[in-house]
């Protein structure tokens, strides 16, 4: 497996090439997401190991760019960036895995082997924010995941709520407080991963909720 590794700070690149050089054949190292672009046109690494912060071009940007360039190049981040936006950046911009730089040295190996094998490696951790994430994703799409989540006074509450009514008609209409109403409302965003009253409007109307006309 041919691996070119991309990454600002030399100390931690001579590292890697030492960890790495025994059971792999390292192609290329270049220390901005410029080079790495230019040195993916001429020597078509199998992989790239991609760093996420440089000074001129980021991991994620080069990594799409790449890409769309050379779909069959596997690009893996390594990177200290642990934050859940930053790795469903990278895997929105097509990384197959992502590994963090505070993992142990044999695991970096393991991962690399992982990829070799066609599965995508991900530091312990982040391979559950990601499960969490396509949970939230089935939650907003699916509208019997949804319902199933929602109890039958929540979806009575969203129902009058997203033909128009306030809260207080609402709670006329199904002889509940104001407040509970109120705490329906919380429960319901909560549930479906929404921060807004308007998000919740347009998921309801998106799933057939509040069509009927209220009298």
């Amino acid at each position: 497996m041919r691996i070119m590794i991309v990454d600002e700070h030399a100390p931690y690149v001579e590292g890697v090439v030492n960890l790495l050089s025994a059971d792999f054949e390292i192609v290329s190292t270049v220390s901005t997401g410029a080079d790495a672009i230019e040195q993916a046109r001429l020597i078509k690494p199998d992989v790239i190991l991609m760093d996420i912060k440089m000074p001129d071009l980021d991991g994620i940007t080069a990594t799409r760019i790449i890409l769309a360039e050379q779909p069959g190049i596997k690009i893996l981040m390594l990177t200290s960036l642990g934050e859940t936006d930053t790795l469903f950046r990278a895997i929105g911009a097509g990384a197959v895995g992502y590994l963090l730089k505070d993992l142990e040295e044999t695991d970096i190996i393991a991962g690399l082997y992982e990829l070799e094998k066609g599965r995508n490696p991900f530091s312990p951790g982040l391979a559950n924010q990601i499960l969490e994430e396509f949970r939230r994703q089935q939650v907003r799409s699916n509208p019997e995941v949804c319902r199933e989540l929602l109890n039958d006074r929540q979806i009575e509450v969203l129902e009058l709520v997203a033909q128009g009514l306030d809260y207080s008609d609402v709670g006329q209409r199904l002889y509940i407080s104001e407040r509970t109403v109120k705490y329906h409302m919380a429960k319901i965003k909560e549930t479906l991963q929404l921060s807004s009253h308007a998000q919740v409007i347009a998921w309801a109307w998106e799933h057939g909720l509040g069509k009927t006309v209220p009298k």
